[in-house]
């Protein structure tokens, strides 16, 4: 009996640490990683404002490959809305929300399944030199208490999943 009332206090305990810990972890996460393209501004900017461009670079699209998608609007113009669903990348959508031509594209992505969540993305496009450009792709988004305790690890998870999608970028634009 006092071996199962051990057991019993220390799988409280380690349930309590998480939830203890994430009383003082913040709700909000960012994750931001760049690359850089030898390509001119402009026609990085071009591929990137057209999120079908997505199936040939994200890593989560691409990780799937039976996805269902739809797609609503104009592909490269705010209000465009890209939808999928699938086995391993869940369901959800992603909308255009704001470009500044050349310069920022904002998407706001809906997560339906797993779980319901928001995330709001950014790509960025700065000339280096006359054909080389930095992009920047950021996540930012918040998770509840408990499941804030979660963001030690987001820039971690999605930080390698960002790379791995802007190498593809990098890799496809520069063929």
């Amino acid at each position: 009996m006092k071996i199962l009332a051990r057991i019993l206090i220390v799988v409280v305990v380690i349930i309590a640490i998480p939830l203890i810990m994430a009383l003082f972890i913040k709700n909000e996460y960012t994750v931001e990683r760049e690359a850089t393209i030898n390509k001119p501004k402009q026609e990085v900017f071009n591929y990137v404002k057209h999120l079908k461009n997505q199936d040939n670079y994200n890593y989560w699209t691409m990780m799937d490959p039976n996805l269902k998608k739809d797609f609503r609007g104009t592909d490269g113009t705010t209000g465009f809305v890209y939808a999928w669903e699938g086995e391993k990348a869940g369901k959800g959508e992603q909308e255009i929300k704001t470009i500044e031509e050349g310069e920022r594209l904002e998407l706001e992505l809906r997560f339906i399944k797993p779980f319901e969540s928001i995330a709001n993305t950014e790509f960025t496009t700065e000339s280096v030199a006359e054909n080389q450009t930095k992009v920047s792709w950021k996540m930012e988004g918040q998770n509840p208490y408990p499941f804030n305790f979660m963001n030690l690890f987001m820039d971690n998870m999605l930080g390698k999943d960002l790379e791995t999608s802007l190498a593809s970028l990098k890799g496809n634009l520069e063929k």
